[in-house]
């Protein structure tokens, strides 16, 4: 049988995110985060974050072997986090840091408004590629690093440091896969040239997996800045068309020589596109039959929707465990978009998701989705 296991590396941090009750009528944070204002929440979630918990445990609770490679400091964070990991038994390989402290993100995330995350990095600005055990990593089958946005050494000098990460896996035969975070303007990440970086880095990807919001900034600024106009305090992707957004930047990824783009379009769905047969061989022989396809699959209607954190990373989860398991490509975006209904009914990004057996059946079944 052939080696499942999956290395996961990149950003990792402990999410705080308070429970909100229902909204009624409000469709902006401004309606709800108001200066001066008392707001009764419920019980807090404390959870791991990041591509390393998120995607990493997710692949995990999924049935994958995986190896996890995230930073953490020596204090009460980073303990959460060991303990977290120790129960899943993934936590051999987490890295620890005797001079940084661990990272952790405060999610306020009321339900249908789109999220505000006040982030401290912490020594996820301090991982470099020596940190990284590539004798583990040689054991797996695939390599997943997320985040690079968020992590200062990944993106200085044109991400020189993750180019070498890449480079280093790929000469150990593995498959890659790429995500992304969101970046802001007036951050040091915001001043680096994104577009000449995902250009540098997509010989190195197979599978790239980020969102329509960060994929529009990093590779066409003006469309995206078109976007947020439009969308004003609303989710960007609730004003998005597949034909005349998303596609066109597909396009773009391709003829700079991308090989699979998987696209997360929030509540929308994901968008699957792939390059030619040629070029899908060159991931691994079993992904000839891949070559040219473009779908995109609605979300599922989940039963409730407590939180949207980790919805993406859970669903990439769930897309590259089904792809490397050797599910048709059409299966691999329901059971992606199925994985992250189940993850929003949940406060953390775990406790919501379902096998593969269950999501099947009910996909089977007749699982509405939104229009």
């Amino acid at each position: 049988m052939k080696n499942q296991t999956i290395a996961v590396a990149g950003h990792l941090c402990v999410d705080i995110t308070p429970g909100f009750p229902q909204t009624k009528n409000a469709e902006k944070i401004s309606q709800l985060l108001m200066p001066g204002k008392i707001i009764h929440v419920k019980n807090a979630s404390f959870s791991t974050g990041g591509v390393v918990a998120n995607t990493g445990l997710a692949l995990k609770k999924l049935g994958s072997p995986v190896i996890l490679m995230g930073k953490i400091g020596q204090d009460a964070f980073g303990a959460t986090i060991q303990q977290t990991f120790e129960k899943y038994q993934a936590g051999q390989h987490l890295i620890l840091d005797n001079e940084s402290s661990t990272s952790y993100t405060i999610v306020i995330a009321p339900p249908g408004v789109d999220r505000i995350f006040l982030h401290h990095p912490g020594c996820n600005d301090t991982f470099y590629m020596d940190d990284l055990d590539f004798e583990a990593i040689g054991q797996a089958r695939h390599f997943h690093f997320g985040y690079p946005p968020l992590m200062r050494s990944m993106y200085l000098d044109g991400s020189k440091e993750l180019i070498r990460i890449f480079t280093r896996v790929k000469e150990m035969g593995l498959t890659t896969s790429l995500d992304m975070a969101a970046v802001e303007d007036d951050s040091e990440a915001g001043q680096q040239d994104w577009s000449q970086i995902v250009k540098n880095l997509l010989p190195l990807v197979d599978f790239f997996v980020p969102s329509i919001e960060e994929l529009g900034y990093m590779i066409d600024r003006e469309r995206y800045q078109d976007w947020t106009r439009r969308a004003g305090d609303k989710d960007i992707t609730t004003i998005l068309d597949v034909e005349k957004d998303v596609q066109p930047l597909a396009q773009t990824l391709l003829d700079w020589g991308a090989k699979c783009i998987l696209i997360k379009c929030g509540a929308s769905g994901i968008y699957l596109r792939t390059s030619a047969p040629t070029v899908m061989k060159k991931i691994a022989p079993e992904f000839t039959s891949w070559g040219n396809l473009e779908y995109f699959e609605k979300s599922f209607k989940p039963d409730r929707i407590l939180s949207g954190t980790g919805a993406g990373d859970t669903s990439i989860a769930a897309f590259l465990k089904a792809a490397l398991d050797g599910y048709p490509p059409k299966r691999c975006l329901q059971l992606a978009a199925a994985t992250g209904a189940s993850c929003i009914t949940a406060y953390d990004a775990l406790s919501g998701l379902k096998s593969f057996p269950e999501l099947i059946q009910r996909i089977d079944g007749g699982w509405e989705k939104n229009s």
